[in-house]
């Protein structure tokens, strides 16, 4: 998908999942959330980049890039991690997003969340943790290591998940117990 269309679909996703979002002139100039993913956007493309854009410095300049946006923003996310479509970074202030983390699709973050490392890192090299599709991570949580959430679950504000969750589930509490949603 071309980064325009993309940078669309992140305006619409804040639109159709926020409802206190008015119109698209409004939320594409006031959405902290949505303006740490355009950066990011923009920042792992550089991070990414082949070649002799990479010999002309182009990791450094998508982290000086991400650092302004985090500035800007409140929100922190390593050029090197994966986002998914139509994330929604809600109230994003204190979000941060470490370098091997994977967000799936139509995920759901709240203010204060870390997808964080836990020590040097695990099996090939992952520190941080990997959201599948449809997952929502409540206020103030921590899911640390490399760790994955399953697709459709649910993790509690304030909650720290150091073990994977199962697809379908909910995951409360310090250290967070997963349990179905039902």
């Amino acid at each position: 998908m071309r980064l325009v269309a993309r940078l669309r679909e992140d305006l619409e996703t804040v639109r159709r999942r926020d409802p206190a979002a008015r119109g698209r002139l409004e939320t594409a100039l006031v959405y902290s959330g949505l303006h740490a993913v355009w950066a990011h956007r923009v920042t792992s493309r550089l991070w990414r980049a082949e070649g002799a854009p990479r010999l002309l410095g182009a990791r450094t300049l998508a982290r000086v890039v991400s650092q302004l946006s985090r500035t800007l923003t409140g929100v922190e996310i390593h050029p090197g991690a994966r986002l998914g479509r139509r994330l929604f970074i809600d109230h994003g202030m204190g979000v941060v997003i470490g370098e091997t983390a994977v967000v799936g699709d139509d995920c759901t973050l709240f203010h204060g969340v870390t997808l964080g490392g836990k020590g040097r890192g695990g099996a090939l090299g992952r520190r941080h943790p990997t959201l599948a599709d449809g997952v929502m991570i409540g206020a103030g949580a921590a899911v640390l290591g490399g760790v994955t959430v399953g697709a459709g679950s649910i993790v509690g504000a304030n909650a720290v998940v150091t073990r994977d969750v199962p697809p379908g589930s909910i995951a409360v509490g310090v250290p967070a117990v997963a349990r179905p949603r039902d």
